[in-house]
């Protein structure tokens, strides 16, 4: 993968004009390399004139940058220091007022003139989770640039065939206190230390699962990839079989087409699910972090194959479900009961309250589409406008719905009496 895409796939959205402005040096390279006289009709010193002005443009430009950069640094690093000092004095109180020593008045009159309140030890791991995070952002800065740096210097001294990139990293960059400066690892080694100290009671492999901020690339476990080879395999094998059933079953048109209606928006949610996991391996593959443009946890988000698994599943439910309504009389099951179960299946797992079944997922998803609903009284981001996007190609799932809704709650005589004499029989 090229720099610039690894550059452009790992940032901070919120710091994107923070970070070293890799293209437009590369493109100022570039133009000056094709904007010279050439070697063979060209008088020498009109073309030393030519790379001599480019390089004052260029060297002034990347101080410029280092300037940007080291003053962004600090400003983010001297608040993470406060941030740090803040957590521990609330860990302090928090301790005391848990038992574990007597508060002095004094803590208590200090904290409330800071107007800083005693939080619970669960709201503390999740504030140091969450700084944590913060601090390997940072980080991840640091780095991106001076590789940024060394990459554009060395790429400057390649197609000008000079040594001065080097000499001006080695004079500049490397000196540059964003680079030199090692507070950043300090602050992370101190956090690992208090919370496997005082929140994880000494269990540094507790405390670092909790912190650990897993890579974009991060490979499946094994369970994950047979679990979806397998859920993948049985919905095709029962999706043979329900084209099977549905050739062979007697059926009239009105009841095929009202049938079809039914169970199309189900399989329709299966395949957006489906290819929304393709569209994350995509992202993925190409190395867009759609983690941090999404806003995702970095630590609890769904992975391509996460997706697909759910969606394999509920590709066998819809399957299974179909398959019972076409053999309902030789199962005893009341044969317009399926669809409507069906649906009502997947909506009491979408919005079931309790914290199993991919719980952070739902609720974010829940979140974000009321949000969509009710845009016009919040604040919107990147993942409202993208699922609002998505509900335009899913209009037929509303439709289909809306008939569902209408079929079963009002419905036409006919209906009503057809699903009367299902249930009877």
């Amino acid at each position: 993968m090229k720099f610039a895409e690894h550059l452009s796939a790992h940032i901070t959205p919120e710091w994107r004009k923070q970070y070293i402005n890799y293209e437009e040096m590369k493109a100022m390279l570039y133009t000056a390399v094709e904007e010279a006289p050439s070697m063979e009709s060209a008088d020498p010193d009109e073309l030393t004139r030519h790379f001599k002005s480019f390089k004052e443009t260029f060297f002034a430009f990347c101080d410029t940058e280092l300037k940007k950069i080291n003053t962004f640094y600090s400003e983010k690093l001297a608040e993470a220091t406060r941030k740090f000092a803040t957590l521990k004095s609330e860990l302090s109180l928090a301790m005391k007022v848990a038992g574990k020593a007597k508060p002095k008045l004094s803590d208590i009159m200090n904290t409330q003139k800071k107007n800083v309140s005693a939080r619970k030890v669960q709201d503390l791991k999740l504030a140091f989770s969450e700084y944590y995070l913060s601090l390997i952002l940072l980080q991840n800065y640091q780095n991106l640039n001076f590789t940024g740096f060394r990459k554009i210097l060395k790429k400057h001294d390649k197609l000008l065939n000079t040594d001065q990139g080097a000499k001006y990293r080695e004079e500049y960059v490397e000196a540059a206190h964003f680079h030199t400066n090692t507070d950043i690892g300090r602050l992370i080694t101190e956090v690992e230390t208090t919370v496997t100290g005082e929140l994880e009671g000494g269990d540094r492999q507790k405390a670092m699962k909790r912190l650990r901020v897993p890579p974009l690339g991060e490979k499946q476990t094994p369970w994950t990839t047979f679990k979806v080879g397998l859920f993948s395999g049985s919905f095709i094998v029962l999706f043979c079989a329900v084209l099977v059933s549905a050739v062979y079953h007697n059926e009239d048109g009105e009841d095929l087409k009202t049938t079809f209606k039914l169970f199309r928006a189900p399989l329709l949610l299966v395949e957006f699910l489906f290819l929304i996991g393709v569209n994350i391996y995509g992202w993925r593959s190409s190395g867009v972090n759609h983690v941090l443009i999404f806003e995702l946890d970095p630590r609890n988000h769904l992975s391509e194959q996460d997706l697909m698994e759910l969606a394999a599943i509920m590709g066998v439910v819809w399957t299974l479900s179909l398959l019972c309504f076409f053999y309902s009389p030789d199962l005893s099951i009341p044969r317009y009961f399926n669809p409507i179960g069906l649906v009502g299946v997947m909506f009491i797992f979408f919005l079931n309250p309790f914290k199993v079944l991919r719980h952070d997922a739902r609720w974010w998803t829940v979140k974000v589409m009321w949000k969509c609903i009710a845009a016009p009284f919040y604040y919107v981001n990147f993942a409202d406008f993208w699922l609002a996007d998505q509900f335009n190609s899913l209009v037929t799932v509303f439709v289909d719905f809306h008939y569902i809704f209408y079929f079963y709650f009002v419905g036409a005589d006919e209906q009503a009496e057809r699903l009367t004499s299902s249930v009877k029989a």
